[in-house]
C-alpha cells in the first residue's frame, strides 16, 4: 500500500474500526506530541443520492459525522472524519493524516498501520461479497411453446 493517496488513506482509516487502528497504532512506539486544533466534534451531514447513479440528485437523508483536526508540535496539521460519534476514531485518523505528511514517519505508518488495515479490509470485502453471492438468485424468462 505504498504511496497511498490522502483520500485512499482517509477512506481506509474511516472504514477500519477504532480498536484495530489503536492496535496497529500501538506498534509505532513513541509518537510526536500533538494538540487538538478543532474538535473532535460531532455533527450531521446531508446525504444526496441519484437513481441509477445518473438521475437527478435527491435528498437521501442525514448521517452523524465526527471530525477532528490536530497539529503536531512542528505545526503539521492533520484532519479526520468518520461516520458516527466516535471522537477517538476521528482523532486517530487526524493523527495518521498528520504523520503521513512527514517523510520519516510515512514508511512506518504505511508498514505498521495502513498495510495491516488494508489487508483486513480486503478480506472483509471478499467475505461480504462471498456471502452476497451465496444468496444470489438468477432470474430467467420462460418462453411458452404456443
Amino acid at each position: 500500500m505504498s504511496d497511498t493517496s490522502r483520500g485512499a488513506r482517509q477512506r481506509l482509516l474511516a472504514l477500519s474500526t477504532r480498536e484495530r487502528i489503536e492496535a496497529c497504532w500501538s506498534t509505532l512506539g513513541e509518537l510526536p506530541r500533538h494538540r487538538c486544533v478543532r474538535g473532535p466534534e460531532t455533527g450531521m451531514a446531508m446525504l444526496r443520492g441519484r437513481m441509477g447513479g445518473t438521475g437527478r440528485a435527491f435528498h437521501l437523508g442525514e448521517m452523524t459525522l465526527t471530525r477532528a483536526s490536530v497539529a503536531l508540535d512542528d505545526g503539521t496539521l492533520g484532519h479526520g472524519w468518520v461516520r458516527g460519534r466516535d471522537h477517538r476514531h476521528a482523532e486517530l485518523i487526524a493523527l495518521c493524516d498528520a504523520l503521513a505528511q512527514h517523510t520519516e514517519w510515512q514508511p512506518r505508518l504505511e508498514r505498521d498501520v495502513l498495510a495491516p488495515l488494508a489487508e483486513e479490509l480486503t478480506a472483509r470485502q471478499r467475505r461480504d461479497a462471498a456471502t452476497a453471492a451465496a444468496t444470489r438468485v438468477d432470474f430467467f424468462t420462460l418462453v411458452r411453446g404456443e
